[in-house]
C-alpha cells in the first residue's frame, strides 16, 4: 500500500482522512489531493479531453468524484475494472433560513439527512461544513473553527418518562444552538461570511452539514479498533482511491467512484441513479475506441464492479439481530454482501471473481446476511449495477454502531481492504 501520509500506519491514514472530511465537498477535495500528489490530471467535464495510456486522471462533480488509470488498451478489448464508494453520511443539512430565535437562544434551523441514529448526536460539540457559493458564481469550502453548536439533552428531572424510551421529535427537539439572542451577537451567515473571507450579503447560498468536532480516535482493548464519524462510507473512499492508487497499471482500464447523496437515494446528478460514471465512462471509450457504438456496451460485458460499502460486524450483545451463520467480525477482512431481494447486487459470478481475487491477495473474505424476519439497507451497487450492466459485488469492511454520530470500525481491516480492492483492479495485469 503506497504512504500517502507519510509515517501513517493504514488505521491513522484512515482517521487523517476522515478528519479531514467533515462533509461530501471536503471529502471529495481531500481524496482529489491524494491523487493529484500521485499524479493524477484533474480534467473539467466542459473542456474537451486528451487521455494517455497509463496515465491517471480525475473528474469531479459537486460532491462526488470519478478517477480513472487508462489501460494500454481499447476498453471494448480490454474492459474496465471498477470500485465504488459514496462520499455522504447521516446528518443534518442546514435549511436555507437557518436562523431560528426562542426561549432567548438562536438556533440553527437543520433537517435530518439520511437514516440517523439521531440520539447519539445529542450532547456532542458539533461545528457545520460544507460549500459556500460566493456572489459572482465562486465556490468555497468552509468548516467553522471550534465547536460552535451542541444538541443539548433535556435534563432528567424535567422528564422522568425518558427511561422508558426517548422519542426525539426533529422539527422541536433536533434543532442545535448557536448562542444567546442578545440582538447583537454574530449569527451563522455572518460566520461563514468571516470563513470566507467576504461580507455577508456576498454569501448567496450553500450546502452545508453538521459535523462532530471529535477527531477520530482508537480504543479497544489492543488500541486497534478506530472509533469515527462517518466512516460509513469514508474508509470504502480511503480503501479505494487508495488501492487505485497502489494498483499496477495494465491493460484494463481502472476506475474508482464516489458518489454523494447515497444516503438518501442516490437520486442526483452526482448520485449513482444520476449519468456521472456513464458520462466519464461513455467519454473514455470515445477517446480509446474511436467513436465504434459497439464500444460501449462490449466494454461493460468485460467489466467487474466492487461496489465497497460498510458491512453489519456482529454486535456483542445484539448478536441475536444477525443471521447465525453469516455473523462478520471485526478484523475478519472483507465482507461479501448477498440479499435474496436484490439490496445487494452479489449474485455467484460476481462473488466468485471477488473470492478469487482475494484469494490471490491473500485476504479472508466473510460474508453477510440479513435474518429472514428483517430488511437490510441497500448501497450504490444495485443502482450502478442497474444503469450500466456490469457484474457488480457489494462488499464491505465490517462495522459497528452504523449510522451512528460515531462509528466503530477495525484498523486491522483496512489493509486487507485495500490488498483485496488493489487485487480486483490488478485482475489480468
Amino acid at each position: 500500500m503506497p504512504d500517502l501520509s507519510p509515517g501513517l500506519s493504514p488505521g491513522d491514514d484512515l482517521r487523517a482522512l476522515v478528519d479531514a472530511s467533515p462533509s461530501p465537498f471536503h471529502a471529495v477535495a481531500e481524496l482529489t489531493h491524494r491523487l493529484t500528489a500521485a499524479g493524477a490530471t484533474v480534467l473539467a467535464e466542459d473542456d474537451a479531453w486528451t487521455l494517455a495510456p497509463g496515465g491517471l486522471y480525475a473528474v469531479v462533480r459537486g460532491g462526488s468524484v470519478v478517477a480513472f488509470r487508462l489501460g494500454t488498451a481499447p476498453l471494448a478489448e480490454a474492459g474496465m475494472r471498477l470500485a465504488g464508494a459514496h462520499t455522504d453520511s447521516p446528518t443534518f443539512r442546514v435549511r436555507p433560513r437557518s436562523d431560528v430565535r426562542q426561549a432567548g437562544y438562536r438556533l440553527v434551523g437543520v433537517e435530518p439527512y439520511g437514516g440517523g441514529l439521531w440520539h447519539t448526536w445529542l450532547d456532542r460539540e458539533l461545528t457545520v461544513a460544507g460549500r459556500v457559493v460566493l456572489r459572482g458564481g465562486r465556490t468555497e469550502l468552509v468548516r467553522l473553527d471550534g465547536a460552535p453548536l451542541r444538541l443539548p439533552s433535556l435534563a432528567i428531572h424535567l422528564d422522568r418518562s425518558v427511561r422508558e424510551g426517548l422519542t426525539l421529535d426533529p422539527q422541536r427537539h433536533l434543532v442545535p444552538v448557536w448562542s444567546r439572542d442578545l440582538g447583537t451577537e454574530p449569527g451563522l451567515t455572518e460566520a461563514l461570511a468571516e470563513a470566507g473571507g467576504v461580507a455577508p450579503a456576498d454569501v448567496l447560498a450553500s450546502d452545508l452539514v453538521l459535523a462532530d468536532t471529535q477527531p477520530a480516535g482508537t480504543t479497544g482493548a489492543d488500541g486497534t479498533w478506530i472509533a469515527a464519524p462517518r466512516l460509513d462510507n469514508l474508509a470504502s473512499c480511503h480503501a479505494g482511491v487508495t488501492a487505485l492508487i497502489a494498483a499496477a497499471p495494465g491493460a484494463r482500464t481502472q476506475v474508482f467512484v464516489a458518489n454523494d447523496h447515497e444516503e438518501v437515494g442516490s437520486g442526483s446528478m452526482s448520485g449513482a441513479r444520476g449519468s456521472f460514471l456513464e458520462d466519464v465512462v461513455r467519454r473514455v471509450v470515445a477517446v480509446t475506441d474511436g467513436g465504434d457504438p459497439q464500444a460501449l456496451p462490449r466494454a461493460l460485458a468485460r467489466s467487474r464492479l466492487v461496489s465497497a460499502d460498510m458491512a453489519h460486524a456482529v454486535h456483542p450483545t445484539r448478536y441475536d439481530r444477525h443471521e447465525p451463520a453469516h455473523a462478520p467480525q471485526l478484523g475478519g477482512g472483507p465482507v461479501v454482501k448477498v440479499n435474496a431481494n436484490q439490496a445487494y447486487a452479489t449474485d455467484a459470478a460476481g462473488g466468485a471473481w471477488f473470492a478469487e481475487r482475494c484469494a490471490e491477495a491473500g485476504v479472508p473474505v466473510q460474508t453477510f446476511v440479513s435474518r429472514a424476519d428483517l430488511p437490510c439497507g441497500s448501497t450504490i451497487g444495485p443502482l450502478t449495477a442497474t444503469r450500466l450492466g456490469l457484474t457488480t459485488v457489494d462488499v464491505g469492511a465490517p462495522m459497528l454502531a452504523m449510522h451512528s454520530c460515531r462509528e466503530l470500525a477495525s484498523a486491522l481491516d483496512v489493509p486487507l481492504v485495500v490488498a483485496a480492492l488493489t487485487a480486483c483492479y490488478e485482475d489480468g495485469v
